[in-house]
């Protein structure tokens, strides 16, 4: 869960993760700051200030490749500068990339099954797993009833989510 209280300070916005009422510093927020960043730049003809605060968001990075929930952050984020919704039923799994690019995540049948489980019909996953000789998405997209399909950057995602252009 993410909100933006708005206020005129702090100016710049900043960023604050609220775990079980300890609030984080941007220094231990990885590749949510990352993926907050790049939203702040991608929305240039908003007045970026005030706190945004996001609660109820845990995850582990994993490998070099940072946290799995990169991708979605950033659109999260982006929908709430630019006032737009998530439409519900809608799953994006994927890191954030330099430039926006969508990248590339271990474990994503597990992913997709949690993300059924939690009554998402639509999974999104990075350009070029649909076809990993590790799973068969596809089939596994059947068997589960559920639309799972490849996008390769943070725009991409963002359209198929909101409805909406960045």
């Amino acid at each position: 869960m993410m909100w933006w209280d708005k206020k005129p300070e702090p100016d710049p916005v900043q960023l604050q993760w609220l775990l079980a009422g300890v609030r984080l510093g941007n220094t231990h927020l990885g590749a949510m700051a990352q993926a907050f960043a790049y939203a702040v730049e991608r929305t240039p003809s908003v007045q970026h200030r005030g706190t945004v605060s996001v609660q109820g968001v845990a995850y582990q990075p994993i490998g070099s490749d940072g946290p799995s929930a990169g991708a979605a952050m950033a659109v999260g984020f982006i929908a709430l500068f630019k006032g737009d919704h998530i439409q519900r039923g809608i799953a994006l799994t994927g890191t954030i990339e330099p430039g926006g690019q969508i990248g590339p995540v271990g474990s994503i049948p597990d992913k997709i099954r949690a993300a059924v489980r939690e009554g998402y019909r639509t999974v999104l996953v990075p350009s070029g797993q649909m076809h990993d000789p590790r799973w068969n998405l596809i089939e596994l997209g059947f068997q589960l009833n559920v639309a799972v399909k490849e996008v390769e950057t943070i725009d991409e995602a963002y359209v198929l989510m909101t409805g909406q252009r960045i």
